[in-house]
């Protein structure tokens, strides 16, 4: 089968989503995750769930940030909010984890329904709001589940924390998961909280990135432990915008940027309904948006700054379009709801299958000669 090839479906999954599909987005994804849950404390839970979704990890490590990944597939932030699934999730096969995002204080989020399923597109609209369970529940979840893999946890502000406050949520909440996390992605994108992406607007952005490294540099000191920080940015950036962002990562000596978080924006859903439902769109009719963002902010930090790439990756193909696009890492979420559990160690296996043909000893380095033989 080519790498490209969707090879994410397990029999038992169709079966399971053919149900699951019945009931409302955020109902199906509440039940999954406690039936999951209490799945795991069954003896033999973790060796049964890696048998099933995970039996041959492909050996595909890649160091990015300074951090050791066993492979380049990670899990997006926003499935896992509250640091509860830690050890499944891991299970699947991940290199590493996003988790949250979490805010300084618990909110509710937005009012249901906020979450939309569109099926024939691979798709998802979401307007959450940043619902979680705040800081200090999160970090005692995150506290219980261990450290299967490397963990990021990507925060944000309070719905109610003026924009000229904003950063003294950001700092607050860097301050308590410090010391827990692999590394912390700051999210200033997310198209659900009102204003948030103003933050991205380039006087806004220098404040914010400058009060973020300081207070970094301060846990460094305090913990003994540097831990990197990227910036999650919008796919619905202009050309100068994206050239500001990349002139104050530089600048500021950011850790990576991941791009990008969902769109605004509705491509190829012309004729559905549910495309006038406000919030982010993820999955396929992002991926040629986000692949473009990447591909420009890779031409400006010419990978001085790593990139995680994020945005309608269903499989090796998708990922491997991003990583010769100027990513470093990939993420999915959507395409595990579509695909099912199997879906990151079949992405994985097809970029080892890339590697092996390509005669290279590492991704990295058939990444590299796939860039040049581009440019070439």
């Amino acid at each position: 089968m080519p790498a490209g090839a969707n090879q994410g479906h397990h029999p038992l999954y169709k079966l399971l989503r053919a149900l699951l599909f019945r009931l409302p987005p955020e109902t199906s994804h509440y039940l999954t995750f406690t039936l999951l849950r209490l799945f795991y404390h069954l003896p033999g839970a973790s060796t049964l769930t890696r048998s099933l979704f995970a039996r041959h990890p492909a050996p595909l490590p890649v160091t990015v940030m300074g951090l050791n990944f066993s492979n380049p597939v990670g899990l997006a932030a926003g499935l896992d909010k509250n640091a509860e699934y830690v050890r499944p999730l891991a299970d699947f096969g991940f290199g590493f984890l996003e988790l949250g995002t979490v805010t300084p204080r618990p909110q509710p989020g937005n009012p249901k329904p906020r979450l939309f399923r569109l099926p024939r597109q691979a798709a998802l609209i979401n307007r959450m709001g940043f619902n979680n369970v705040g800081a200090g529940k999160f970090l005692v979840n995150l506290a219980a589940q261990g450290k299967p893999c490397p963990l990021g946890v990507n925060i944000g502000k309070n719905r109610d924390t003026p924009l000229e406050q904003a950063a003294d949520d950001y700092l607050a909440v860097l301050n308590s998961v410090y010391r827990l996390a692999d590394y912390v992605a700051v999210n200033i994108s997310s198209p659900n909280t009102t204003g948030l992406r103003d933050l991205q607007q380039e006087e806004n952005l220098d404040a914010l990135l400058r009060a973020l490294k300081n207070e970094q540099a301060a846990l460094a000191d305090k913990y003994g432990r540097y831990v990197p920080i990227a910036l999650k940015i919008a796919p619905d950036l202009d050309d100068t915008q994206i050239a500001a962002i990349a002139r104050l990562v530089l600048e500021h000596k950011f850790d990576a940027v991941i791009v990008t978080n969902t769109t605004v924006a509705r491509p190829g859903l012309a004729d559905n309904p549910l495309a006038r439902q406000s919030g982010g769109l993820s999955g396929r009719p992002l991926k040629e948006l986000s692949t473009d963002v990447i591909r420009k902010l890779h031409n400006r930090l010419q990978g001085a700054v790593p990139i995680i790439g994020v945005g309608g990756i269903e499989n090796a193909q998708d990922a491997w379009d991003k990583l010769v696009a100027g990513a470093d890492l990939v993420q999915i979420y959507t395409a595990l709801i579509y695909e099912g559990p199997c879906v990151a160690q079949a992405i994985t296996r097809g970029l080892a299958e890339r590697v092996r043909a390509s005669g290279c000893a590492t991704l990295a380095d058939a990444v590299a000669q796939a860039r040049q033989q581009k440019a070439g």
